[in-house]
C-alpha cells in the first residue's frame, strides 16, 4: 500500500486473565505428575491478548471487560495501559481476577484451564460502553465472557453500524442471534469443525457461510483460509518458524488482522500480514509478552513478500 494507512480504531469486549504458565518437556496425562522446568505469571485472556496484539500492531484500541480487586487486577490493568490500550472501560469488581492455568510442552503445544473470576460479572454493557463501541470501526468478541455480555456487545455494534469480528473460542454452540450479528468469524480449524461437523477446513469454511457472510479459519502451521459468500476458499500460507509457545498465536493473528483490515488492506494481504505477526509470536514464550510491535511485523512481512 502506498502512503501511511489511517489507523484502525477498535474496541475489544472480552476477558482479562492472569496466565499461570508451567513449562514441561511433555504434558502430563490423566493421573500423572511431571516436573516442570519453569513457571511464569503472564498477563493474558483472549480479550486482553487481542487488545494488546492490535495496539502493538498500530491500532487505536479500547478494552471493555473486568478485573478483580486483587494484585492480579492491578497488574492486568497496568499491562494493558503500558501496551497502549485505553482501559477506561475495564471495570474493577470485588473478588478475584480471572486466571488461566496453562501447561506448555517442548513442542510449543498447550493445554489450558480458564477460571473466569471477574470476567463472569460482564453480563451486560456498563455506562459508556455503547459509546465506546459506537466510536469504533470494529468490535472484537470472544467467548470467555458470559454469553449475555457477548450478545449485548454484538447488538450494540450492529445498532451503531460497527463491524463485528468474532473468535468462537472456547468452542461451543453459538446462538443463532450471535451468528446473525457477526460480520467476520475467525475460528481455528478445531472450532470450525465443532461448529459444522466438517473435519476438512475447506468444507467447514464453506458450510460456515450459511451462518455468517465471511470466515477466516486459522490452520496453525498450515496458514489461514478465507471464504466469503460469492467467492471460493483461498489459503494464505504461514511463515515457516519453530514454535516455542503457541499460547497467544491465534489472538495475535486476530488482533493484527483487525488492524490491517481496518486500515483498508485487501483481506488476503491482511491475512499475510497477520501471519507474520503470528510467526513472531510463536517464537517467544508467554501470551501478551510474545506479541510483536508493528515495526517487527512490517519487517518480517516485507522480507517474505519480495
Amino acid at each position: 500500500m502506498s502512503g501511511e494507512p489511517s489507523a484502525a480504531t477498535l474496541t475489544v469486549l472480552g476477558s482479562t486473565n492472569m496466565d499461570l504458565v508451567a513449562y514441561v518437556a511433555t504434558a502430563p496425562r490423566r493421573g500423572e505428575t511431571v516436573t516442570g522446568r519453569e513457571f511464569r505469571t503472564v498477563p493474558g485472556g483472549k480479550g486482553a491478548n487481542q487488545a494488546v496484539a492490535a495496539a502493538r500492531a498500530g491500532g487505536r484500541v479500547t478494552m471493555i471487560g473486568a478485573v478483580g480487586d486483587d494484585g492480579f487486577g492491578d497488574r492486568l490493568r497496568t499491562a494493558l495501559a503500558e501496551s497502549g490500550v485505553e482501559i477506561s472501560g475495564l471495570r474493577t469488581v470485588q473478588g478475584p481476577s480471572g486466571t488461566a492455568h496453562i501447561v506448555v510442552d517442548d513442542e510449543g503445544g498447550n493445554a489450558i484451564v480458564v477460571v473466569p473470576g471477574a470476567n463472569g460479572t460482564v453480563t451486560a454493557l456498563a455506562d459508556g460502553d455503547e459509546a465506546r463501541i459506537g466510536a469504533s470501526g470494529a468490535l472484537l468478541l470472544q467467548l470467555e465472557l458470559p454469553m449475555s455480555g457477548v450478545l449485548a456487545g454484538a447488538r450494540s455494534a450492529r445498532a451503531n453500524g460497527v463491524r463485528t469480528v468474532l473468535t468462537p473460542a472456547p468452542a461451543q454452540q453459538l446462538p443463532d442471534e450471535l451468528l446473525s450479528l457477526t460480520d467476520l468469524l475467525v475460528p481455528n480449524e478445531h472450532e470450525a469443525a465443532a461448529l459444522t461437523g466438517c473435519g476438512d477446513p475447506h468444507r467447514a469454511a464453506t458450510a460456515l457461510l450459511d451462518l455468517v457472510p465471511e470466515v477466516v479459519v486459522t490452520l496453525g502451521a498450515a496458514g489461514s483460509l478465507h471464504a466469503a459468500r460469492g467467492t471460493g476458499p483461498v489459503t494464505v500460507p504461514a511463515l515457516p518458524v519453530r514454535a516455542v509457545d503457541t499460547t497467544a498465536a491465534g489472538d495475535t493473528f486476530v488482533g493484527a488482522l483487525a488492524v490491517a483490515v481496518g486500515e483498508g488492506r485487501p483481506v488476503l494481504e491482511a491475512m499475510a500480514w497477520a501471519s507474520a505477526a503470528s510467526a513472531l509470536s510463536v517464537q517467544r514464550p508467554g501470551a501478551g509478552a510474545s506479541m510483536p510491535h508493528r515495526t517487527e511485523i512490517d519487517a518480517l512481512y516485507v522480507r517474505n513478500t519480495r
